[in-house]
């Protein structure tokens, strides 16, 4: 078995290990306003859950490896306090793929990946059309880890207002074939999430029954 030293080798191969292992990794399409009132809208694919009680997630944002500045997100989120996850789906994941372009200062990775832009209920940014779920969030904390290249910024946002497709829906629960969720793997690798096992959990509770 090989053993790596993390804390002496460059960042770049220990993002290779993580995203490596750390698979199917969920997609966070994040939309935020600019400071000259322009969309902006971003894939994470380092995000996850973080509570039902209030309804939180989460997701990390690194400092960007071509000129060691914050991402846009980032500093719109900070700046605004709030945002809208959108999700991945077969449907949307070669749009969603242009988003991750990095464009001039300004200009709309809505327009460049002709994604469709759709008024929000509570907060300001836009939700992406072509996305079945939106989550509306207001920002809740963030925990930088440092200011070089490959730092990761862990943002949290408390989902105020959840939106799903009709056709998704099954008593409350979303319909996971009609979803057709995709995940992101290693280097270029995106992995459709198409085939599943269930296994009972021994648990007294099981909330998600």
């Amino acid at each position: 078995m090989a053993t790596f030293d993390t804390t002496k080798q460059e960042f770049k191969d220990n993002y290779k290990l993580l995203i490596g292992s750390v698979v199917p990794r969920p997609i966070a399409v994040v939309s935020t306003i600019n400071e000259d009132g322009t969309s902006n809208i971003a894939p994470f694919s380092f995000f996850t859950v973080v509570s039902a009680n209030p309804m939180i997630i989460g997701f990390t944002p690194m400092i960007r490896s071509s000129d060691g500045e914050q991402k846009d997100t980032l500093k719109n989120i900070l700046r605004q306090k709030e945002f809208v996850v959108n999700f991945v789906t077969k449907h949307n994941y070669e749009k969603v793929n242009l988003c991750s372009t990095e464009l001039p200062h300004g200009e709309s990775e809505f327009d460049f990946a002709k994604l469709t832009e759709l008024d929000s209920e509570v907060v300001t940014p836009k939700r992406m059309k072509e996305s079945p779920i939106h989550f509306e969030c207001k920002f809740r904390d963030s925990l930088s880890y440092g200011d070089v290249p490959g730092t990761g910024t862990f943002v949290t946002g408390e989902v105020v207002r959840v939106h799903v497709e009709d056709e998704l829906l099954d008593e409350g629960r979303i319909d996971q074939d009609k979803y057709a969720p995709i995940g992101r793997g290693a280097g270029n690798d995106w992995i459709v999430c198409d085939h599943r096992v269930q296994i009972e959990r021994l648990m007294k509770a099981q909330i998600q029954k």
